[in-house]
């Protein structure tokens, strides 16, 4: 349930057109998911929102995009997102994620998950070694 509908004719702004065309031109689909479809509320968000995901997760940089998917996922995960672990499976799917693979990151997620919950309760000092100031 969204808060929010989106206008009936999103695309009568050309703000908001543009972007889409974007989407579509660099995602090779004439797919736009509902991240998109409710962001053009606001065609100033939606660009913006939008140059930054082309930025980080389209444009091509030190890391594999299907590990940038599965970063994306296990963030996803922490922050409770339940569309964006979604949409970024599937995405992960597409790059070549395999059933092993997205296994060991569910692995990986819940043992951070852990780690970080005792660590916290523990409120444990950080080693002088693993500071970059002390370094």
């Amino acid at each position: 349930m969204s808060t929010i509908r989106p206008a009936a004719d999103l695309e009568a702004d050309p703000r908001v057109k543009a972007v889409f065309d974007d989407i579509r031109a660099t995602r090779k689909s004439d797919f736009i998911n509902n991240m998109w479809l409710y962001l053009a509320f606001d065609p100033a968000l939606l660009e913006s929102t939008w140059q930054e995901v082309k930025a980080v997760m389209a444009t091509p940089s030190t890391l594999d995009p299907l590990v940038k998917e599965m970063l994306y996922i296990a963030v996803s995960v922490t922050n409770g997102c339940s569309y964006c672990v979604h949409s970024h499976t599937a995405a992960a799917k597409t790059k070549g994620m395999s059933p092993a693979q997205h296994a060991e990151l569910l692995a990986i997620i819940s043992l951070a998950g852990k780690t970080n919950q005792l660590a916290t309760a523990l409120q444990l000092p950080v080693d002088a070694t693993f500071d970059a100031d002390r370094n």
